[in-house]
């Protein structure tokens, strides 16, 4: 869970002059949206010793109201006790589950799917949404963007596993006793959200999990 209550307040802040903005306002209001906005990415930039113009790189490149990224995971269990992870080559190697940012024009079960074969040359079909996730409520670092993590049941239908693709340097099936140890990629995903999604894998009719 996040730790710094300032960085979020900052972020609403943020979200909130851009959205003040969407909509038009006259003169006077987008002045000081604007310097809303302003104020915003100094105190950005003051609390992670970052240059202004780092800041705004950082951010989401768009306009009108502001509203929540989109990363999508795919949930894949071989019997009751392993599951398919990835390393991220981005990640030094850490361990994470199949799959990225939502794109336009992709369902999210159109997304999970071809996550998978980019990330492991497997074919899959989604099957159910398991878990929508607040990425600010779990321990993940700190980012400038608010996120919403959705994780996918798929099971394989043929393809074979690759050794490497353009974004991982590994494929590999683990078991449930091996993830404590594992080094995962925590910005993409917690030992504590895997846990919660392993009892899928012995029922997979469970309801849906929602922060």
């Amino acid at each position: 869970m996040s730790t710094n209550p300032w960085l979020a307040a900052i972020k609403r802040i943020l979200a909130l002059s851009q959205t003040g903005l969407a909509f038009q306002p006259g003169e006077y209001d987008r002045e000081r949206y604007e310097e809303i906005r302003q104020i915003s990415l100094d105190l950005l930039a003051h609390i992670s010793n970052a240059p202004v113009e780092q800041i705004i790189s950082l951010l989401p490149h768009e306009i009108g109201y502001v509203t929540p990224k989109v990363d999508i995971r795919a949930v894949i269990f071989r019997g009751s006790d392993e599951i398919l992870m990835v390393q991220e080559k981005i990640d030094n190697d850490r361990w994470t589950l199949p799959g990225g940012w939502a794109d336009v024009g992709y369902t999210p079960f159109e997304v999970a799917v071809k996550e998978v074969f980019e990330e492991t040359g497997l074919h899959v079909e989604a099957v159910r949404l398991l878990a929508v996730l607040d990425k600010s409520k779990h321990d993940h670092p700190e980012e400038p963007w608010y996120v919403y993590k959705f994780f996918i049941l798929c099971h394989i239908t043929g393809g074979e596993i690759l050794e490497q693709t353009n974004e991982t340097s590994g494929v590999g099936w683990v078991k449930f006793g091996e993830l404590p140890g594992l080094d995962l990629s925590v910005n993409r995903v917690t030992y504590s959200q895997i846990a919660q999604l392993l009892p899928f894998a012995a029922d997979p009719g469970l309801p849906v999990l929602c922060d």
